[in-house]
């Protein structure tokens, strides 16, 4: 049940207009009263003798006792409350109940019997709207500070009475919301997001990767977006907007957002800190500058996809055993990831992998602040995802996606378990969410290529499946028979040979893949194994065949340097479980 205090106003008759008229979009069925400040208030909806200025007089009486130029200039408080979609439909009755409790939660109408004149209003199943005038019966202002805190607690414990959906609770960190307004001019121009929200999504964007001030600028205005900036007289920059150049007031003017209000993390000076290194980090011990180690130039998206692969398992080892801050900077680096990806790959991952990034964008924040500088393999891998430009769907590059979004789906669980450790609600239920857009978009990307490594695995000699069996329960005995069964094992058999070839002991990759997360909750070993040793052995994702290699000459896509494996991590595999 989500609980929303809407922009004080100072028109009770216009909002009445609206709460008993027809809507946008004729979606407003029957308004009528389920409850008021007396029990007995007209109502307009129900009684052909009363109008909506009747309503609105008893209402605004209170205002009588206050001087004219002492009456408040915004008098109106509206307040709208809606039930989950999945919840039953309520009677007026519990409609009325619910609002009662709310006006008394929010300090409205405390019950002291001089509280502030209410109505609620309800014209659909699912929500009623409660209009009150801020004036008490004894002419003093009502106590409604964080009246929405307050609304949102209330609603908790509604939920659980009456047994509806248990929405999480907030801790005041979230992205402000499009307002009802926002969402029904997004209709009516035929968006799929409010302005807001499609704004908020491709600043983010933007900001994946970026390395300084004029890159980001730069960025956001190739994106298409309108830019105002805030400079104070010494010529400093403190902030920015920006506008959809189609989004237009009613004089025809773009409409313009502050960063700020987009999300807190996309301020200005919030999004400077990801370019500066901590204090602590800044410089070694002597003072000096501290070395960065030496990167390869990117050569592609599919190296670039490698790349990103290793820091996600550095930031797996990172979340499970650092501090808070240097955790919680993992996690907002995770967002660039996802977005990233979202941006550069293929068509038939990317609807996934955008919702992923947006489900995660909630899971990126909260009041354990990031210790900036920790982040910067995730950071720089972002950075060569967007930079390599846009990925193929098939071969190396789709095989190198399947493998990234493999890993970035670990990235989500473990965020996911540490915000739940943590007690963050809704942001372990967002990273929960990304997971399963991750799991959606993995399906897509890996499909090509699991399939012809399957095939790879049929062709195989007898006597080779054979001794990968042998290694397979030499090493994993418990669930050997399992992976055996599975329609992936000839997969994970190609896999161990082409290990074996390329001069690693498959036995020892192997034994090392499975210690890096628990197995007997997989729904595909096998599938999970494939990439793990494909990752660790620098394989290539997708080995070519002969023909192609012949056709290539001996080209192969470079791999980064190896980097010391996340093996100690404690996250769960659970992108196969159920």
């Amino acid at each position: 049940m989500i609980p929303r205090i809407h922009q004080q106003g100072s028109n009770t008759l216009g909002l009445l207009h609206y709460l008993y008229g027809k809507g946008t979009h004729e979606e407003h069925i029957d308004p009528h009263l389920v409850a008021s400040f007396d029990g007995m208030a007209p109502d307009p909806g129900r009684d052909p003798s009363v109008t909506k200025k009747d309503l609105q007089h008893i209402l605004d009486q209170p205002l009588a006792l206050i001087a004219a130029d002492q009456r408040p200039d915004q008098h109106v408080w509206h307040c709208s409350v809606r039930a989950a979609p999945d919840d039953p439909i309520l009677s007026d009755e519990q409609w009325g109940d619910i609002a009662r409790r709310m006006v008394a939660a929010t300090g409205i109408d405390p019950g002291d019997g001089a509280g502030c004149r209410w109505a609620a209003v309800r014209h659909a199943d699912d929500h009623i709207h409660i209009i009150a005038t801020l004036v008490r019966e004894d002419g003093r202002r009502p106590d409604h500070h964080r009246s929405g805190k307050r609304a949102q607690a209330e609603c908790r414990l509604i939920e659980k009475e009456l047994g509806l959906h248990q929405v999480a609770p907030g801790d005041g960190t979230a992205a402000k919301r499009a307002t009802s307004a926002e969402r029904h001019k997004a209709e009516r121009q035929g968006r799929e997001r409010p302005a807001r929200e499609e704004l908020r999504e491709t600043v983010r964007r933007v900001v994946a990767g970026t390395a300084s001030e004029e890159e980001f600028f730069d960025r956001l205005a190739s994106a298409g977006l309108l830019i105002r900036k805030r400079v104070v007289p010494s010529g400093d920059l403190l902030g920015y907007k920006v506008a959809l150049p189609d989004d237009r007031n009613k004089d025809d003017e773009p409409v313009f957002y502050a960063g700020s209000t987009l999300a807190p993390d996309l301020s200005l000076p919030r999004i400077c800190e990801r370019w500066t290194l901590p204090t602590e980090a800044a410089a070694s011990a002597d003072g000096s500058e501290p070395e960065q180690p030496a990167l390869s130039a990117v050569t592609g998206p599919a190296f670039a996809r490698r790349r990103a692969t290793d820091a996600t398992w550095q930031a797996l080892l990172i979340i499970d055993h650092s501090d808070d801050g240097t955790a919680a900077a993992q996690i907002a680096a995770t967002g660039e990831i996802l977005d990233a990806l979202a941006k550069t790959s293929a068509a038939h991952t990317r609807a996934e992998l955008r919702e992923a990034a947006f489900a995660f964008e909630r899971a990126s924040r909260s009041h354990i602040k990031a210790v900036r500088g920790h982040d910067h393999a995730l950071r720089q891998a972002a950075r060569d995802l967007v930079h390599s430009g846009p990925a193929l769907g098939r071969g190396e590059d789709g095989a190198t996606t399947a493998m990234l979004i493999d890993m970035a789906f670990f990235l989500a669980i473990a965020t996911a378990n540490w915000h739940a450790r943590k007690h963050h609600s809704q942001q372990a239920a967002a990273a929960q969410q990304a997971a399963e857009h991750l799991r959606a978009a993995y399906e897509a990307a890996a499909a090509e290529s699991m399939a012809i490594l399957r095939q790879r695995g049929h062709r195989l000699a007898p006597r080779v499946r054979q001794r990968q069996a042998g290694l397979l329960h030499q090493v994993l005995p418990e669930q050997a028979e399992q992976v055996l069964a599975e329609a992936g094992w000839p997969a994970l058999a190609a896999t161990l040979d082409d290990a074996q070839r390329a001069g690693h002991d498959p036995a020892g990759l192997l034994t090392e893949a499975a210690q890096r997360r628990e197995l007997d909750t997989a729904d595909s070993i096998s599938d999970v194994l494939v990439w793990r040793l494909r990752h660790s052995a620098h394989l290539p994702a997708l080995p070519e065949s002969p023909r192609d290699s012949s056709a290539r000459g001996n080209r192969r896509t470079p791999s980064p340097a190896p980097t010391t494996p996340a093996a100690t991590s404690g996250v769960n595999d659970s992108r196969h479980q159920r």
